[in-house]
């Protein structure tokens, strides 16, 4: 089975206009994909109510219909820019939606999962991933009058370059590994993270740890598949 991953495409925001994302999708479709995983950040605000759609939004969720009309299995691993996508119309979108996903290949279980709140010593960032994705805020960005609710996103967007700034400067290598030895104690063999937006690669005893690039930077599909498991590789 193939299986595709993009991360962090920042949609609106680094990664531009949707067109070259749209292209790629289309092309997905016509060759031999039978899984698609969106490691999170597709946009760079995205809320899981039709209120907030730009154009964007709706012009990438149609392709994204499509591929799945072609039988294409398609996972979301939400991001730290996403907010509420597996409680709302968006998440009919998708077969599954959550904090992670696992492929079994060759053998072997890799996780994915987006990567951000893995550095325990950032409470500011922490604080802010739990407030900006709570209940009540929920509740306020799906029944405030829009005008209010879209200053209320416009603060979040702001929050988030705002926090965790001096953690932001380099890889939380420790924290990450820490992660991954968790996980693999668990029966995965090898992790995959988005959100750092810079590939890296640790080999370890228990299993590969890989960082990968972010969409919006390289344009980049990613590829799981074909025996051996050797890491992600270019489309």
């Amino acid at each position: 089975m193939s299986v595709a991953v993009i991360a962090d495409a920042h949609i609106d925001g680094p990664g531009g206009e949707p067109g070259p994302l749209i292209e790629q999708l289309r092309q997905l479709g016509e060759a031999d994909c039978r899984r698609l995983i969106l490691l999170g950040d597709l946009f760079q605000t995205w809320i899981g109510q039709r209120r907030y759609e730009t154009a964007a939004i709706r012009d990438v969720a149609a392709a994204l219909a499509e591929l799945r009309r072609r039988g294409v299995r398609l996972d979301y691993v939400e991001g730290n820019r996403d907010f509420f996508i597996g409680q709302g119309p968006y998440a009919e979108l998708f077969d599954s939606v959550g904090d992670e996903v696992t492929v079994e290949l060759a053998g072997r279980r890799i996780l994915l999962v987006h990567g951000d709140g893995l550095n325990r010593k950032d409470r500011l960032y922490r604080f802010w991933r739990w407030f900006s994705h709570c209940p009540p805020v929920r509740f306020a960005m799906f029944h405030l009058p829009r005008w209010l609710a879209h200053r209320l996103v416009v603060g979040f967007e702001r929050g988030l370059a705002r926090t965790n700034f001096k953690h932001k400067t380099e890889i939380p290598e420790g924290p990450i590994l820490e992660f991954a030895r968790r996980r693999f104690a668990e029966g995965h063999d090898a992790l995959l993270l988005g959100h750092y937006h810079e590939p890296q690669h640790w080999q370890l005893a228990e299993g590969d740890v890989w960082l990968l690039d972010a969409w919006f930077s390289s344009r980049r599909v990613e590829w799981l598949g074909g025996p051996p498991y050797s890491g992600p590789a270019e489309a």
